[in-house]
């Protein structure tokens, strides 16, 4: 049976228990550690089904199959990392808005603006769309992907709607590739920095190299630049706050630590599972919870996971900027860093093993953060009514009406997991914040047309 709990702010649903506390084509090999601190991830491993569920061709039932089924794909893909998956991921919803607004009209396009043919097909469109940018990007997939392309197609009807609307839904992902085509993926970017106090360096157990380094140089599709909504620097090594931010990560965050309670464990586990996977399927769940239909499902979908990319554009141009050391290097080597207030403990472990990228500021929440204000601009409301499914402690879920309470839990689950300081998740749930804000004041507005 499944663990249904909820957020300490609400209720929630009847049922649930009170919760009381390439270029085209992708590289770089996968890694045993996985990428936003998502625990351990071995070759082959999909956090998603085996089996992603087909679409259907009735409604929004088509948007939210083949986010099921982009997300299965990427998160199987064990040719790259996890943190990858999240920029690809961004395209195939960019690719589906397109296609769908272009045949329906409602919203404004994303930097395409040519208008389908009378007539087309959305639904159509939609999987032509999802289906070429996936196979593009990742064609190791493509049987797979040519299957349920087939199987989606199968259930609309057989005429000129459907075969304009997959000619339109291919063109709107021919077009997106080709805007993305020198965006600065798998630049030949690495991380030299030589160890030194305060300075990143791999950890244990893996020892891996930065991961995607290039990530925080590539063009983000909505904001300007990745230091338009740059966090400030992380606190000194000799500071006050620094001090205080290891005190707390080095007693709640040790595996073994006495001073975290049960239910701080429960939720720092509850998010320490691939994000990619977690929240889309979550927003899934959004489009029934809010009634939505085929266009604005394919809205909330491509400004969520949009804003989402840039976000960690704007975390990883961060990490690789101020380079530092994670709380298993710092606690270890407390004795080098010039402060006073800090003691070192050379046998000091995380709760979960540390990704493998710099600590500051932290990758999870700004995605977290992104998607909770993202769904309260997108719908002008506090309550988000989001029910999130772990990705890590297998049929858990939780139930948050108000975003500040998620926000928080993250921001703490990461401390006692012992994978970040506290300035590090706060600075970037303001990254979400101030981003989502940005983005969604000036993209996916609504038009008024004829058509």
């Amino acid at each position: 049976m499944r663990s249904l709990i909820s957020s300490a702010d609400g209720a929630g649903p009847p049922g649930r228990v009170p919760h009381r506390f390439l270029r085209h084509r992708r590289t770089w090999g996968a890694l045993t550690v996985a990428v936003l601190g998502i625990g351990l991830l071995t070759p082959g491993t999909s956090f998603a089904s085996s089996t992603p569920p087909a679409a259907t061709a009735r409604g929004p039932a088509i948007i939210s199959g083949w986010n099921d089924i982009a997300v299965s794909t990427l998160a199987g893909d064990t040719t790259t990392q996890p943190v990858e998956d999240i920029l690809y991921m961004a395209f195939v919803q960019t690719a589906v808005y397109n296609a769908v607004v272009g045949v329906e009209g409602r919203y404004e396009p994303y930097r395409f603006h040519v208008q389908a043919p009378r007539g087309s097909s959305a639904q159509a469109a939609a999987v032509a769309a999802a289906h070429k940018v996936l196979v593009t990007y990742v064609p190791s997939a493509q049987a797979d992907l040519d299957a349920h392309y087939a199987e989606s197609l199968a259930q609309i009807p057989e005429g000129t709607a459907k075969t304009r609307g997959i000619a339109f839904g291919t063109g709107a992902a021919d077009s997106l590739i080709e805007l993305r085509a020198h965006d600065g993926r798998n630049a030949p970017i690495v991380f030299a920095q030589p160890p030194a106090p305060g300075v990143w360096r791999p950890t244990p157990p893996a020892q891996a190299p930065m991961s995607a380094p290039w990530l925080g140089f590539v063009t983000p599709l909505l904001v300007h630049s990745a230091t338009q909504f740059a966090p400030p620097p992380p606190p000194a090594l000799t500071s006050a706050r620094y001090a205080r931010d290891f005190a707390e990560v080095k007693a709640l965050g040790s595996v073994n630590s006495t001073e975290r309670t049960a239910d701080q464990t429960a939720t720092a586990l509850f998010f320490s599972g691939n994000p990619l996977v977690q929240y889309n399927t979550a927003l899934r769940d959004q489009v029934s919870v809010r009634h939505l239909d085929i266009v604005d499902a394919a809205r909330m979908f491509a400004a969520i996971d949009m804003s989402v990319a840039d976000a960690l554009i704007t975390v990883w141009h961060a990490k690789y900027a101020y380079s530092l050391w994670r709380p298993i290097t710092a606690i270890n080597l407390a004795d080098t860093d010039g402060n006073p207030d800090t003691v070192a403990d050379p046998n000091w472990v995380p709760l979960r093993p540390t990704p493998n990228y710099p600590e500051y500021p932290s990758g999870y929440n700004a995605f977290n953060s992104t998607v909770s204000h993202g769904l309260e601009n997108l719908f002008q409301t506090r309550h988000l009514q989001l029910t999130l499914t772990s990705a890590a402690a297998p049929g858990v879920q939780r139930y948050y009406d108000r975003g500040n309470a998620l926000v928080q839990d993250v921001v703490d689950a990461r401390v006692w997991l012992g994978i970040h300081f506290r300035t590090a998740d706060t600075a970037a749930k303001e990254i979400g914040r101030q981003l989502t804000a940005w983005t969604l004041d000036r993209y996916f507005q609504p038009v008024h047309e004829n058509r």
